[in-house]
């Protein structure tokens, strides 16, 4: 029997997603996306109302309570469209797709809540959004207007909804540039180009790139230490690459993007020198930046990055991860009806929870001595280093640093006792392979075995759910595992596992890694152009079918697509998967030649094409490999794979069983298909990899 809402429900309180869920208590006659709503208003020749939106969203929950929980304009949108919620983190397919035409037929950038009105037939956009108000303001129009000017619309132009429709076709072909013209030789020009680029746009007092907002952009952080990275070894090393980067990572980790009490960092900033954020906090962030602060710290050796990367990881472990061993999607911005609430204090909270020497460090920390810097209310953000307040206070760094320990902790206890923003408890595959991802390297960076065991808890977890038949699933939720993955689910669970691997080996890793490449060429590629398509060749057909290049909130699914099948190609000898990684980067070249610093992620890829990654495989028992991979985990080598196998191990790639292991330990140094002579002692090792290759 069909489950059917309760009598003061609508249809999303069946849906899994917690944010659907918010919205079942509506008046609007809310369905999901799927065949019914299409059906209807195909049906009724009816046009479609499309909300999308997320639940950690703080403009999604304003136009909730202003519009959609408003009687009279829920009557209004239930009399003249059929009402679509969908969640953009389950459905980011429909999500880019509208995005895109939004943009396009505003001529301005999109976001959330995403709103769109389609045409029942063929569902092209007839006209698009972001947030609308109650009442005309900011330039905008009311949306109870909106409604009745676009169903008007509807009526009495349907030519020229159709006109538009067309012209929307041609620019979504336009979106699919040629790949590289045959012979075209593939050079390190947008590498450079792009380094030029974030130099221009770097902001020189605070660090990132561009004005407010300001969003951390780890990728393109990423790509600044590994052109450092790449250039030490030289005359003359790009100081001011790792200076740009450098820069911005402590600015934001001084800063009130992170939360300095309970770890982790907000979405993004609203100002320019990080002060205040927008305060849900995604997982997909965290994931990245946890990878990209615990690589630094192995990089220039400075315990502010070890101390922020260890933050994050904490917080992941703690409130994020499932007791299954997935990891949640985000947390809210809002508690009880205020944006930031759960975050902030004043100063008299503070001085009554804590001792007067640790408050007298949290007071010139944080400059509470100063005006509030979050309506009336503190958002502890650094206004002086450790060492100006131990100056400050008359402590030595090392008691000053204990008593901000100190501090900080009590204040995370009193701050759980407060009413807690609200959790996206969904599991998304993608999400979890970048937090994987960054829990590896952090558990290698910064010697944490705990982090090795969260991550591998999260991997059995995505195995066991959401791995069926050879086929990846996208989402849990409510102990419901559903929705076909995309190219970016693939892509960066196989780069988390090729990660976790260089923890530790097991064989059921690899072969899972194998596994998502072969589904990648299988269900993504495109065969005429190269590349790969954004949905599988079996997803539901919409308006448009991508093939993203740029990078977005998270690294571009082709670029980290053909960094893993460079790397894994390389590493149980496949050409299929080189194969299909060059042709992925001669199908983005002219993306990357025209907007090269957009594309962060296929740029790590192109790199590693044109230098292969330098692998080193371990072999010997246990206890003599593990010290050595332990301290090379302590060189920043970011196109260095190094894989510490287990004499003992079995179900070997024949690749890597032909480099036998010796009683003593030795290690094989291959880059691409070039391997050296077997190295049977650790400082020759060292002295070998201090040529700096891998870097």
């Amino acid at each position: 029997m069909t489950a059917r809402p309760g009598p003061r429900e609508n249809r999303l309180a069946l849906e899994t997603s917690p944010y659907l869920r918010q919205h079942a208590h509506q008046p609007v006659d809310w369905y999901p996306w799927g065949p019914e709503a299409l059906d209807r208003a195909r049906r009724e020749d009816r046009p479609i109302l499309l909300s999308v939106g997320y639940a950690a969203c703080h403009w999604c929950h304003v136009m909730a309570h202003e519009s959609f929980d408003d009687p009279a304009t829920a009557k209004l949108m239930n009399e003249l469209f059929v009402n679509i919620k969908v969640d953009r983190e389950e459905r980011p397919d429909l999500d880019r797709v509208y995005q895109v035409a939004q943009a396009v037929i505003t001529q301005q950038g999109g976001g959330w809540p995403l709103t769109m009105f389609l045409s029942p037939d063929d569902h092209m956009p007839i006209f698009g959004g972001t947030y609308f108000p109650p009442v005309p303001r900011h330039g905008l129009p009311a949306f109870a207007d909106l409604l009745n000017r676009v169903a008007r619309y509807w009526r009495e132009q349907r030519r020229s909804v159709h006109e538009q429709g067309q012209q929307l076709k041609a620019v979504f072909e336009s979106l699919l540039p040629e790949s590289a013209p045959p012979g075209t030789r593939l050079d390190g020009t947008p590498i450079d180009a792009a380094r030029a680029a974030l130099e221009r746009r770097f902001d020189r007092d605070s660090g990132g790139f561009g004005g407010p907002p300001k969003f951390p952009q780890p990728a393109a952080i990423e790509r600044l230490l590994r052109h450092w990275a790449r250039s030490q070894h030289g005359d003359t090393p790009d100081l001011q690459a790792l200076y740009m980067a450098t820069l911005t990572l402590t600015r934001m980790a001084e800063g009130g993007l992170r939360d300095h009490v309970g770890g982790g960092f907000a979405r993004y900033s609203v100002d320019g020198a990080w002060r205040i954020p927008h305060f849900e906090k995604m997982l997909y962030d965290n994931g990245a930046l946890l990878a990209l602060y615990a690589q630094t710290s192995v990089a220039t050796g400075d315990p502010l990055y070890a101390d922020a990367a260890n933050g994050i990881a904490d917080w992941a472990l703690r409130e994020m991860q499932a007791p299954g061993g997935g990891f949640h999607s985000s947390l809210d911005a809002d508690s009880e009806g205020e944006e930031g609430r759960y975050y902030v204090w004043t100063r008299e909270q503070i001085e009554a929870l804590l001792p007067e020497d640790e408050f007298a460090v949290v007071r010139a920390r944080y400059g509470l001595d100063g005006v509030p810097n979050f309506e009336g209310r503190w958002h502890l953000a650094a206004c002086a280093s450790l060492a100006g307040t131990a100056a400050a206070t008359g402590h030595c760094g090392d008691g000053t640093a204990a008593r901000l320990a100190s501090a900080l902790a009590r204040l995370r206890h009193a701050r759980d006792g407060r009413e807690r923003p609200a959790l996206d408890d969904k599991v998304l595959t993608g999400w979890n392979g970048l937090m994987v991802r960054g829990l590896a390297i952090g558990a290698r960076a910064l010697a944490r075995d705990d982090l090795e065991v969260a991550a591998t808890r999260a991997v059995d977890f995505l195995r066991e759910a959401l791995w069926r038949d050879g086929r990846l699933l996208a989402s849990h939720a409510g102990g419901r595992a559903g929705g076909g993955a995309y190219l970016d689910d693939h892509a960066f669970l196989a780069d988390a596992l090729l990660e976790l691997l260089q923890v530790r080996w097991r064989a059921a890793d690899l072969g899972f890694a194998i596994e998502l490449a072969e589904a990648m060429l299988r269900h993504f590629e495109d065969g005429e152009r190269g590349g790969f398509w954004f949905t599988a060749d079996d997803a539901e057909r919409l308006v448009h079918r991508l093939k993203p290049f740029a990078d977005e909130a998270t690294p571009a699914g082709n670029g980290v697509a053909a960094r893993v099948l460079l790397r894994l190609g390389f590493l149980i000898g496949e050409p299929r998967y080189l194969e299909a990684a060059e042709r992925a980067l001669r199908a983005a070249w002219p993306s990357l030649l025209a907007a090269p610093e957009a594309h962060a992620a296929l740029l790590d890829g192109l790199e590693e094409f044109l230098a292969p990654t330098e692998i080193v495989v371990l072999r010997g028992p246990r206890s003599v490999i593990e010290p050595w991979r332990a301290e090379l985990a302590r060189l920043y080598a970011p196109r260095r794979l190094v894989i510490a196998l287990p004499a003992e191990a079995t179900d070997i790639p024949a690749t890597l069983a032909a480099k036998s292991a010796t009683a003593g330990g030795v290690a094989y140094v291959c880059a691409g298909t070039r391997c050296e002579a077997p190295i049977d002692s650790f400082p020759a090792l060292v002295r070998r990899l201090r040529d700096g290759i891998g870097a």
